[in-house]
């Protein structure tokens, strides 16, 4: 069988560029799909962090008559784990200062559709017989709504591949007005419900998922919820139609950046044979974030956006009285302003129990995975989650609320699963703050009998949660999708 050629679009690639877990499937899959053989080739855009990077480069292409986008290069490289990146090179549209999509000042860039039309008008070039290059992909593979034009370009060009289009969050749909469709040089008749069109306004994603040959999605529960009027946010009915070629599939996680027997982050490392490293972990956490030296007391932590999706007000809510359980928290994160300072007020009120870091630090970040004694997650919808993946992997038993990825990965620890091994969390259905504190009670419980709790522990740490299996899927729908 000839060798299967895939086109990845995306708008973040770790450690290119990255806002959040789409730059880690990014930069993850298409490494594993090429260690199985698949020639994957990523196309990203080609902001100021990405230029930078990107040290030995040739032109591939350039586009200078493509309609209502300003002329742009096609740069090829490679990233440091040796997978080729086309880089999307249009100065005026992407080298700027702010992050991939929004301002300094945190506002969606005015010419967002443009942006990210552009990169979607090129990845479909590259699909249809109109290509420049000499490399012809079998597929273009589409991630969420910044290339969820993409189909659609495909749809109206000449020799067109076909398409898949991945949803990592169906919350951010791309909406745009009615306008922009001219702008983006689509036909009038795609405006329609059978089509781009969402509530009247223009919507990327919708478009993607009408489109695309296939739609994947990031855990098979989710790809249930999404189903569903609570979490379709609209589309519920578009993916309900097309369910026959929707495919859930968890996501895995870098296995070699997060390993607790080599991660250079930690005091001390360990593996699951010999686990006396957690202790002098959860020792260097607790004095790093001014928390007591108390070995006994178990230690929460949380990395998260601080949102109302992450479930954090709830945890915020409970948190003087998870002080007198007791257990101490530790928390890193940021987001919503009211969040953020209630978050510092505990930790005033609570001093040597409560210990906050605002912001993001990839350091303390696996320095609490590893020095948590559990790790706390109580997300109203997730569509795959990571952090309850890092935390099993550094035996740290995630608690976590019964929704997408999140059923997908953690299994509850009863009676039952602990005894047949299979137990690696705690899960609480019902999205309220008792039954979140009912859920780290019986954590906390089980915690003081250490030789179940040891056992969780290396249940946790003997999953399996490499890309291997996940990218392997991925290639099965690749292969449906081309009939082969």
């Amino acid at each position: 069988m000839a060798e299967l050629k895939v086109l990845f679009a995306t708008s973040e690639v770790a450690p290119l560029i990255k806002t959040g877990g789409l730059a880690d499937v990014s930069g993850a899959l298409p490494a594993a799909l090429r260690a199985i053989g698949v020639d994957v080739r990523v196309l990203v855009p080609g902001y100021n962090p990405v230029m930078s990077q990107l040290a030995q480069h040739g032109v591939a292409a350039t586009f200078d008559g493509l309609l209502g986008f300003p002329s742009a290069r096609l740069l090829s490289g490679k990233m440091a784990n040796d997978v080729p990146v086309f880089v999307l090179d249009c100065p005026s549209l992407y080298q700027r200062g702010g992050g991939p999509y929004q301002n300094t000042s945190g506002h969606d860039w005015a010419d967002n559709a443009q942006r990210f039309g552009l990169l979607s008008k090129v990845a479909a070039v590259l699909g249809s017989s109109a290509s420049p290059l000499n490399w012809h992909p079998d597929l273009i593979h589409c991630n969420d709504w910044q290339t969820g034009l993409t189909p659609a370009y495909l749809h109206f060009a000449q020799g067109a591949v076909p398409s898949v289009m991945t949803i990592h969050n169906l919350a951010f749909q791309g909406i745009f007005p009615p306008a922009t469709l001219a702008k983006l040089h689509l036909p009038p008749s795609c405006f329609s419900i059978n089509g781009v069109e969402f509530f009247g306004s223009l919507s990327f994603l919708k478009a993607g998922m009408f489109y695309a040959d296939h739609i994947t999605t990031v855990s098979p529960n989710y790809a249930k919820e999404i189903q569903q009027e609570a979490l379709g946010f609209g589309m519920q009915g578009l993916l309900t139609t097309r369910r026959a070629s929707l495919t859930g599939i968890l996501n895995g996680i870098d296995t070699d950046e997060w390993d607790p027997a080599s991660d250079k982050y930690l005091a001390k490392t360990y593996n699951n044979t010999h686990m006396t490293g957690k202790a002098a972990n959860k020792e260097a956490l607790q004095s790093k974030l001014g928390l007591n030296l108390e070995p006994d007391v178990p230690l929460l932590g949380v990395v998260s956006r601080f949102t109302e999706q992450k479930g954090l007000d709830l945890l915020l809510e409970i948190a003087p009285l998870l002080t007198k359980l007791p257990v101490q928290l530790a928390m890193l994160g940021s987001g919503d302003a009211q969040m953020q300072k209630t978050a510092r007020d505990l930790s005033h009120l609570y001093p040597g129990k409560i210990g906050v870091v605002i912001g993001f630090s990839e350091e303390l970040s696996h320095q609490i995975e590893a020095g948590a004694d559990m790790f706390v997650m109580p997300s109203r919808f997730e569509p795959c989650g990571l952090n309850q993946l890092y935390s099993q992997r550094y035996g740290t038993p995630p608690i976590v609320h019964a929704t997408g990825g999140l059923v997908d990965s953690v299994v509850d620890c009863t009676a039952a699963t602990l005894k047949d091994g299979t137990a690696s969390g705690f899960m609480f259905s019902g999205m309220n703050a008792e039954n979140l504190f009912d859920a780290i009670q019986r954590a906390v419980d089980l915690y003081h009998d250490q030789r179940k709790w040891k056992a969780l522990c290396k249940n946790c740490m003997s999953k399996d949660f490499s890309w291997e299996s996940s990218a392997e899927a991925y290639r099965v729908v690749y292969l449906k999708v081309l009939g082969r």
